[in-house]
Parts: structure tokens; C-alpha cells; sequence
């Protein structure tokens, strides 16, 4: 058998050998470029961008060691750290930046509204400022005969508004630079332009019917007859007009003086019933917060009409588990929709306690007594009908807010969420006033024949002149061995009270660093209807948000009802991190602020 040539072999296994190192070379590439795919899949389903497996820096988390802001628009979150930077207080960032958010996003908030703001200075005082809109003095249970109609939208929908009062009442009590100079900003951007958002503008749209009916609205968001489109400047001249005066006279211009004479004219001549003695007769509510030890922190929470109670019921029931394995996967996701709808059984026998008395229901809520008995009535294995849940009331369904927090220097904190109720509230701009008016009225109860198989509807929730309607709103601040840890909130109507417990439960209990507590996906539930609501939208921002399969189907198997949707909750979130004792500088000794506006809406924080 003859000899091959040995360079002919040579060749030969070289080129085997090159063929199979090509092969391996292509395989590892392969898994290489399959595992950064699933990385930035995975990323994208929880709203972020990734490379080489490592989260990209995103616009929406900011680190700071002196003071911060987070709010859902960067204008305003830049306004409030202006503020900071020139010494003020927490208070006046807080009052410039809600300002603000008045004027370049009105669909959520605004002069014509309501708010509640929670407040701890770095003392450890605490407060809790119900400016939530009013009933008129004309109003009544029965005056809108049954119509829901009438309460939703138009002049009849409007209640008393006391943002302004609010603002102004904590400016007084805790404010360090002058009221002028908070107002200035907002109305520099009222008079003389802001770019209109993708998310203003996709509020716009669903609303452009109700826009283009209303004089007061068309004239500001479709002058030429056509809706406004995202990044065309927007002007409201006589809203600048109404923040100048605000700004030299004070909210007594608004509370009785001629902006208030025009704005009742407005709402009377379009149908409403508000007076000018309505606005006198308006107060600012100063209350003690409620507190919950719960997950090894202290929470502060607002007190009714607030949904501060509930949220705090449902921390206690999910506390019960074995943490953070109790609440992980699907049946963690079960576990949460079940204690939800049971807080939401709850939940409707509360009112404004200044008209009903809910001293033993919130005393409840806030009880590890009833969160243990609750907890023992959920099933891992199987869902229920709203009947099990023990309610005995119809839900209201509130509707879109704005939320904001701010931390300063000296570590005092604030939580608060603004509020016109649905977008651009009662669908109508006063005229003289350049003011979006609220239709806060929706947030009431009334008495309505119901089928048998609905629950009536909750009469602590009626209709009486002066009285304040039930909201989801829940400010909340956090403490840890009596410190401050964080400032949370979010809006989103009824969805509020579930989405602030998910960004709490995310951070504190499952371990997530803030940006993913915000940008993890949402579930929520109201017991009435029946149906699990869960993410799936991919929002102005780019980012997509939706539950797993997998954890939609193993709901499914447990007797759950699912409907994807294309909108949900936007949350803000300032942690403070452990202060670095080493440290020199008097902010950084006080710690790193890590905040997180939710790109959801396109909003950015702001710190130093």
C-alpha cells in the first residue's frame, strides 16, 4: 500500500481541523449573539435596554447626594431642582414643580383639581394635607337621578378645587423662598410655549371628540381646528395671566377674588352649580398621618378619603407569606390578585371621615388581625366570584392623576398626587381663566337601581354639600429604624393602590434596585368586574410591557379571568440609600438618593 504525500495529509487534517474550529467558532458566536438576544428580550419585557448582559444607564434614574426630584415630566422634575439648588425647601419644589405640571400637563392635573400631600421634615414631623375637591353647596345625593352620564363629563361634574389652597397653606408653614418665585416658572411656560408630549398628546386623542366640542379646550390644544401634535409648541395666555396674578396677590384671587368670580361664571354658564361661596368656603385639611409597621419598615400613609388604608391592608395580607418566596412566579402573582380583590371588598366602606365614621374600618385596614384572617380565606389553588370577598358595595372607578416626589438636602421627604380626576376632567376650559376644570363629582357614589347579581352602591360614599369623594391616591412614605428610606406614589385611578404596594413589595421584599421596582410589570384588580387587568402596551417611550405567558396561563388554570391593556399606572420613587459615614459633604453623609420617574409616561428625574 503506498506511502501518501505527507504534505497532501498535512493539508488534509489542516483543513479538517480549520473546519471543525470554524464550527465551534460559529456555535459560540451563535450562543453568544442568542444570549445577548435573550438578555435585551428580557430587558425590553421589563422596560429596559441591555448590552453584554449589563442594564444601559436610562434617562429615568438619576443618583444625587444632595436632593432630587421625580416627577412624570422633566420640565417640571428641572423646575423643582432649581428650586432645591437655590435652598428651598422640599415644600417649595414641591409647590413649583405641581405648578408646572398644571400647565404642560393638563389632561392629569392643574388649578382646577385636587391633591393630597404627605410630609416628613427631617425632624421626624409628619403631616398629611387633604387639598381634595369638594362637593358644592348645591350638591346632592339624588342630583343627578341615577344619570352617570351627568357625573362623568360637563359642567355638573365639576367639585370645589383646592390644589391651589393647599399648595399655598404648606408654602406658608414650611416654605423658604418666595411664593412669586415658585409661580414664575409656570407661568413663563404657559405664556410663552411648551412643546406638547407624546404622552399629552395620546391623552389628547383619546379625548379629541370632547376637545374639539369644547371652546375653552379647541382654542388651546386644536386652535387651527386640528389637535395639536407631540413637539408643537402650546399656548395658554390667559392661564399665564391667571398664575401672574396668583403669583402677586395669592390664592385669595382664586378663593374669591375676580379668577374665581370668572371661573364660577364659566362653570355656571356652561350648566355647573359651583358659587363663589363655594370657593370661600373652601379648607385645607391638616391630618395625622396613618402608620403601619409592616415588612420590617414603618409606613406613612394618608388617612381617608385616601387610598393610604387599603394599600396598607394589603401589605399586611402579603406580609403573611414566607418572604420574598411566597410572593415570587405565578402563584406569588395569584396571591396578590386574590389579597387585592379582598382589600377591594373592604374599601368601599370608607368615606370622608368628617361625614362618615370609619374609625373602625381603617382601624381594621391597618390591623394584622384582619390581614391574617383575610389571608387565611385565599386559595393557591383556585379564584372566586366577587360574592366570596365579602363585599357588600359597587366600586368606583377614579380615574388619572400625576404624581410627584422630593427629597432635599436636609432629607426632608414629600409624597404627593395631583389630580383633575378623568383626562382634562369635565372636559372643559374655563374661557376667562385659561383653567382645565376637574370632574371629581364622578368619584362619588349615587344611589342607582342595580340587577341583582351587582352590589348596590356604597352610601358612605354619597353625595353632601361640602364633602370630599373617595380616591385611590396613596402618597406614601417609608421609614427604617426611624429614618427615612424612601418617598413612593403613583397614578393611575383605581389602579393607584395596587401599583404603589408592587413597587414597595419589588424593592423592599423581592430585592430589586429602584429603576427595576418601577419598570417590573403590573397586575390589578377591583373585584368588580371580575377581571385581572395586566400590562401589554408598548408606551411612548418604546418600551414594552407585558405580563409573561406563562404566568397568564397558570392564572388562567386557577379560574382567573385576563384582559391585556394597553394602559396602566405611572409611579415615581426616591430611595434613600445607607449614608456613607466616611464621607465629608453634608448631603452625601445623609446618603445616595437613587430616583426614578416611570418611563411609562415619558417623565425624568431631576437631583444634584
Amino acid at each position: 500500500m503506498p506511502i501518501p504525500n505527507l504534505q497532501q495529509h498535512f493539508h488534509f487534517q489542516y483543513q479538517i481541523m480549520s473546519s471543525y474550529m470554524s464550527s465551534v467558532a460559529t456555535l459560540l458566536l451563535l450562543h453568544v449573539i442568542i444570549g445577548l438576544l435573550l438578555v435585551s428580550n428580557l430587558a425590553s419585557a421589563s422596560g429596559l435596554n441591555a448590552t453584554n448582559g449589563h442594564t444601559k444607564h436610562r434617562a429615568e434614574v438619576i443618583y444625587a447626594h444632595n436632593g432630587a426630584v421625580a416627577t412624570d415630566d422633566r420640565r417640571c422634575s428641572r423646575i423643582g431642582l432649581k428650586i432645591l439648588r437655590e435652598g428651598g425647601h422640599a415644600v417649595d419644589a414641591a409647590v413649583a414643580a405641581s405648578l408646572c405640571l398644571g400647565v404642560v400637563s393638563p389632561a392629569s392635573s392643574g388649578l382646577g383639581g385636587g391633591a393630597f400631600m404627605l410630609i416628613r421634615l427631617a425632624n421626624g414631623f409628619a403631616k398629611a394635607y387633604d387639598m381634595r375637591e369638594t362637593a358644592p353647596s348645591h350638591a346632592s345625593k339624588d342630583m343627578y337621578a341615577g344619570n352617570t352620564t351627568l357625573k362623568a363629563d360637563g359642567a355638573l361634574s365639576v367639585a370645589v378645587p383646592g390644589e391651589l389652597a393647599g399648595l399655598h397653606e404648606v408654602w406658608k408653614q414650611h416654605g423658604k423662598l418666595p411664593w412669586k418665585r415658585l409661580v414664575k416658572p409656570s407661568e413663563i411656560l404657559a405664556r410663552r410655549g411648551f412643546k406638547i408630549s407624546p404622552y399629552l398628546y395620546m391623552q389628547m386623542e383619546q379625548t379629541e371628540s370632547s376637545i374639539l366640542k369644547d371652546k375653552g379646550l379647541s382654542s388651546i390644544f386644536a386652535p387651527k381646528g386640528k389637535l395639536l401634535k407631540p413637539g408643537d409648541m402650546c399656548y395658554n395666555k390667559k392661564l399665564a395671566d391667571t398664575l401672574r396674578t396668583i403669583s402677586e396677590v395669592g390664592p385669595q384671587a382664586f378663593y374669591g377674588g375676580l379668577i374665581g368670580q370668572n371661573l364660577v361664571k364659566d362653570v355656571q354658564n356652561a350648566g355647573g352649580i359651583l358659587t363663589i361661596e363655594d370657593l370661600k368656603k373652601y379648607t385645607v385639611k391638616e391630618k395625622d398621618p396613618i402608620y403601619s409597621d409592616v415588612l420590617g419598615l414603618k409606613i406613612l400613609g394618608m388617612p381617608p378619603p385616601s387610598g393610604g388604608p387599603p394599600m396598607i391592608l394589603l401589605l399586611n395580607i402579603l406580609a403573611q407569606y414566607d418572604l420574598p418566596s411566597g410572593l415570587s412566579g405565578a402563584l406569588g402573582v395569584h396571591r396578590e390578585i386574590e389579597a387585592l380583590k379582598h382589600v377591594f371588598a373592604v374599601r368601599m366602606n370608607l368615606g370622608d371621615p368628617d361625614f362618615v365614621n370609619v374609625t373602625g374600618v381603617v382601624s381594621d385596614m391597618l390591623s394584622p388581625r384582619l390581614a391574617k384572617q383575610l389571608k387565611k380565606d385565599i386559595n393557591d389553588n383556585k379564584t372566586f366570584g366577587p360574592s366570596h370577598y365579602g363585599g357588600r358595595w359597587n366600586q368606583i372607578h377614579d380615574h388619572g392623576t400625576s404624581h410627584l416626589n422630593v427629597i432635599d438636602l436636609e432629607r426632608n421627604a414629600i409624597s404627593m398626587t395631583n389630580t383633575i380626576n378623568a383626562y382634562f376632567g369635565a372636559k372643559i376650559l374655563s374661557p376667562s381663566t385659561g383653567i382645565v376644570l376637574n370632574n371629581e363629582m364622578d368619584d362619588f357614589s349615587i344611589p342607582r337601581n342595580v340587577s341583582k347579581d351587582v352590589p348596590p352602591p356604597a352610601p358612605a360614599n354619597f353625595i353632601m354639600p361640602g364633602k370630599r369623594p373617595l380616591s385611590s391616591m396613596s402618597p406614601t412614605i417609608v421609614l427604617k429604624d426611624g429614618k427615612l428610606k424612601a418617598a413612593v406614589g403613583a397614578s393611575g385611578g383605581a389602579m393607584i393602590i395596587a401599583a404603589t404596594s408592587e413597587v414597595l413589595l419589588n424593592h423592599f421584599v423581592k430585592g430589586m434596585d429602584p429603576f427595576s421596582s418601577i419598570t417590573a410589570t403590573r397586575v390589578y384588580h377591583q373585584l368588580i368586574p371580575n377581571v385581572v387587568n395586566y400590562e401589554n402596551w408598548t408606551t411612548v417611550s418604546g418600551d414594552h410591557f407585558e405580563l409573561p405567558a406563562h404566568i397568564r396561563e397558570a392564572l388562567r388554570r386557577k379560574g382567573h379571568v385576563l384582559k391585556g391593556i394597553a394602559t396602566g399606572t405611572i409611579s415615581q420613587f426616591i430611595v434613600l440609600e445607607t449614608p456613607q459615614s466616611s464621607s465629608k459633604n453634608k448631603g452625601i453623609g445623609n446618603g445616595k438618593l437613587v430616583a426614578v420617574s416611570d418611563p411609562r409616561k415619558g417623565g425624568f428625574p431631576a437631583g444634584y
